[in-house]
């Protein structure tokens, strides 16, 4: 009885002071919420699993590339930033997309599946870029996927479905932000320049200096890129055309999605590089939109966390969020001294459900310890806990797994053996597979079990669904690099639950003035961080 009246008086204490410090936080107004200058960074499908790979990464690995053990996200909270967690679910469903997930965010409302800028009853509804515009605050989107892939296409466009990529370009153009950076060149440019002896052909090859593959996805011959230095844009479709460009940017670098991280890490050094890094754009951005005395809105996107995770391809991913940091790095720096802007860091959705896992594989062998319970009796852990030097082994990924199976693809279909696809998966990952391994991932690449008759979500296989794991398969049409996953997961010391999206809470990081930043902390959905966001830039 003791204990229980001891137990309820301790739940009253901790009840009263919770609610004494709600109170004590500031009392929000509009007023004191508006900031002249809002930055918002979305790592696609990073949720709390893919920042635990990179904080792991940063203070563990033993020759990391981050060799203070800080990343970005630790300098937020470091140094005054808050902390909340946000879920994510679009309108009536568990899981979110990306163009749901972006719209909630970009406007404050539920959204639907698929659907880019609408409400959930599929109404156009406004964005906080276009809010920041009617401020006349200059605004900017910045991605390394297509400047009109989902997340950015939500803040500026409004379209039925995300696939109407088309349209949304012109949506986009439509609304003006002051730059726009990313891939996706060929949402732009009719349709005729696919007929190589074209005049729209040759105009192009001239202006992007080769930079660009030249294909066009569109039905009709508008060509938006006329359209935009119509508009004022200044073009850009490689790194100097991008640093020489003035006041408005139209910045397209790539035919559909920008190089992946290891591709960009690669090549990083090499003084021929052409193509700029998120880092890079995200720079000459607010370069250019600092300029307005009004102050500015920006969107930047690290899209390709998300792919990599579809992928369960976790070398890459390690890759794509290192880049992100480097990003988070420059522009805590470009704020540092200012008390006149709001940095949101978040991501729309998590995927893959990543994780470290200890195994019982490879045993570790017994081991003496100098402490005193130790005197008489060896140390010898059950199960491997996993080998901190696997951390460099990720980062040490040379292709991702994308890259090592389009290169398998390219052979002559009679060196498309196992032998040949062991040897591409050794030559560019540290973890190396045995020709029988390749032979399974090439056998059961449309047919994901395991000889046993078991699934790899170690369920029973369901006749009815044709052998085919299809709640695990992000690509069904192909799952050979979640098959690879599978086979050097033990090595890794990694586990994937899915190739596909999960309703797991998704953090969020807020670092700015101290009114304005109090919103962003508790459990909140993405409506209220959309709306919270729209407040901040427009205090409406």
């Amino acid at each position: 009885m003791k204990n229980s009246i001891s137990t309820i008086f301790i739940t009253i204490i901790l009840l009263t002071a919770l609610v004494g410090c709600a109170h004590k936080q500031p009392q929000l107004t509009k007023a004191s919420q508006k900031t002249k200058n809002v930055i918002m960074i979305i790592g696609d499908g990073m949720g709390p699993e893919q920042l635990g790979l990179l904080l792991t990464y940063a203070r563990q690995a033993p020759n990391s590339v981050l060799p203070d053990g800080k990343t970005g996200f630790d300098k937020i909270i470091h140094h005054g930033g808050s902390l909340g967690l946000s879920l994510t679910n679009a309108h009536n469903v568990l899981v979110t997309d990306s163009a749901a997930s972006g719209s909630q965010l970009a406007t404050g409302q539920y959204s639907r599946s698929e659907m880019i800028g609408l409400d959930k009853d599929g109404n156009p509804i406004p964005t906080v870029l276009e809010k920041a515009i009617q401020e006349g605050k200059s605004t900017g989107l910045i991605t390394d996927t297509r400047i009109t892939h989902a997340t950015p296409a939500a803040f500026a466009a409004h379209q039925a479905h995300r696939s109407m990529e088309n349209s949304i370009a012109m949506d986009m153009l439509n609304a003006g932000p002051t730059v726009m950076l990313g891939g996706g060149l060929r949402h732009w440019i009719p349709k005729e320049a696919n007929i190589k002896e074209s005049a729209s052909r040759k105009e192009l090859e001239e202006i992007t200096q080769g930079a660009v593959r030249i294909k066009s996805k569109r039905k009709d011959n508008r060509n938006l890129l006329k359209e935009a230095q119509k508009k004022g844009y200044t073009l850009a479709f490689n790194k100097s055309q991008m640093e020489a460009a003035p006041e408005k940017l139209l910045g397209l670098f790539a035919y559909s999605a920008m190089p992946d991280a290891i591709r960009v890490s690669n090549s990083l050094d090499d003084p021929a590089r052409s193509i700029p890094t998120l880092k890079e754009m995200s720079s000459k951005a607010i370069d250019i939109l600092s300029q307005n005395d009004q102050g500015f809105f920006l969107m930047i996107e690290a899209g390709q966390i998300d792919w990599a995770a579809h992928a369960n391809d976790t070398g890459l991913m390690l890759h794509e969020l290192v880049r992100l940091n480097e990003t988070i790095d420059y522009v805590l720096d470009w704020a540092k001294d200012r008390d006149d802007t709001m940095i949101i860091v978040t991501a729309d959705h998590t995927t893959g459900g990543f994780g470290f896992s200890y195994t019982g594989k490879d045993l570790p062998r017994a081991k003496t310890l100098p402490g005193k319970m130790f005197q008489d009796r060896s140390y010898k852990p059950g199960y491997n806990f996993g080998d901190q030097n696997v951390l460099d082994k990720l980062y040490a990924q040379k292709l991702s797994y994308t890259d090592i199976f389009t290169g398998f693809d390219e052979l002559s279909e009679e060196n498309q053996t196992p032998a040949n696809l062991a040897r591409l998966i050794n030559e560019n990952t540290a973890f190396p597979i045995t020709t029988a391994q390749a032979q399974r991932i090439l056998q059961t690449e449309d047919n994901p079990i395991y000889e046993d008759g078991h699934s790899y979500l170690g369920s029973k296989v369901v006749p009815e669904l044709d052998n085919k794991d299809e709640f695990f398969v992000y690509q069904k049409y192909d799952n050979r690099q979640n098959l690879l996953a599978l086979e050097v997961g033990a090595d890794q010391f990694v586990v994937w639950n899915t190739g596909t999206h999960t309703n797991t809470p998704v953090l969020v990081f807020a670092k700015g003035p101290q009114a304005a930043v109090a919103p962003f902390t508790g459990i909140i959905h993405h409506t209220q961080l959309g709306q919270f966001t729209i407040d901040t830039v427009s205090g409406q």
